[in-house]
């Protein structure tokens, strides 16, 4: 019998591996997909006054207040709640929120894995995994979806926006936003408000002209509609803010949390994160570094910033 070393044995699990690997990208080009789901569309309507037992933004409503309208469960029988079923998430850091439409439950996993569940006995509806060039994102967080129209929005951890068919998990369309080759990357879900899908990027590091930005994307074709930049650029207003640093030194301004919408004013509300470095010193820099640490209000249609408030200047 042939002598065999541990590293023979690791060359063996590397193959089998990488053999698993290729049968799954051969076996499943597509969703994975039990049955298929009946929704009904959701509309501009249904966003702002969700059913009572929908839960459609990851703050049940665009406005973010994170209430639910159900009392059948109370102070008095919460402790007689038992398990009804339970689904296992994929490994990884999880931060998710469900979505909640016409029974259907979309749950979002670590690597930008979807399942669509029959939210009273948690059987599988379909499936959607993303395909990844590199190992970067496959165990990154999706702290949530989006629903409009007769489709589900992920954005994924290398700075796509996609689009699913809510029924079946095809993909209807898929932009890329960004290069996450550069670090950029997606964690949080959109806001839809007035047709557009609205998002956030993260992964805004120094060294690139890029910066941070807020993007909005047809609903329908996943076209790119407007870019704004949450770093103020030279030349621009505020941008005097950051002294005279080239923009690929004024890092920071990640939106890295799903913004909020109110209807009745028209606007599109998006928290940005700190300056980068942390220090002012680090960045060499005394002024305010707008529009880091800040609310930014946004116009849906145009991605104009009709005001900003700084929490914490510079």
């Amino acid at each position: 019998m042939a002598f065999r070393t541990e590293r023979d044995a690791r060359a063996d699990l590397k193959a089998l591996a990488t053999l698993g690997a290729l049968l799954g990208a051969v076996l499943l080009p597509g969703p994975v997909r039990a049955q298929t789901a009946n929704v009904s569309h959701v509309t501009d309507a249904t966003l702002s006054n969700p059913p009572e037992s929908d839960w459609i933004h990851w703050r049940r409503t665009q406005d973010g207040w994170g209430h639910s309208p159900l009392d059948e469960i109370t102070r008095e029988n919460v402790g007689s709640l038992q398990m009804a079923w339970s689904w296992a998430l994929e490994p990884g850091t999880q931060q998710t929120t469900p979505l909640v439409h016409d029974g259907v439950m979309y749950l979002a996993s670590p690597g930008n894995v979807i399942h669509a569940l029959d939210a009273e006995n948690g059987d599988l509806i379909w499936e959607y995994r993303r395909q990844f060039e590199s190992a970067a994102g496959s165990r990154g967080q999706t702290r949530g979806l989006s629903i409009y129209g007769d489709k589900i929005f992920l954005n994924t951890a290398d700075a796509h926006v996609v689009a699913l068919n809510a029924n079946t998990g095809e993909v209807a369309w898929d932009t890329e936003v960004a290069d996450s080759s550069k670090g950029f990357r997606f964690t949080s879900g959109a806001v839809v408000a007035q047709g557009k899908v609205i998002s956030g990027i993260t992964g805004c590091l120094r060294f690139w002209d890029d910066g941070c930005f807020i993007t909005a994307h047809d609903s329908e074709t996943g076209e790119e509609l407007w870019r704004t930049s949450t770093v103020a650029r030279p030349g621009e207003l505020g941008g005097d803010t950051w002294g005279d640093l080239p923009m690929m030194l004024r890092a920071g301004g990640d939106a890295w949390i799903t913004g909020s919408y109110d209807p009745e004013l028209g606007l599109t509300y998006w928290g940005v994160a700190q300056a980068k470095p942390w220090s002012q010193a680090s960045r060499t820099t005394d002024g305010d570094a707008l529009y880091t640490s800040s609310t930014l209000a946004l116009d849906p249609q145009t991605g104009e910033m009709e005001w900003y408030y700084q929490h914490i200047p510079g």
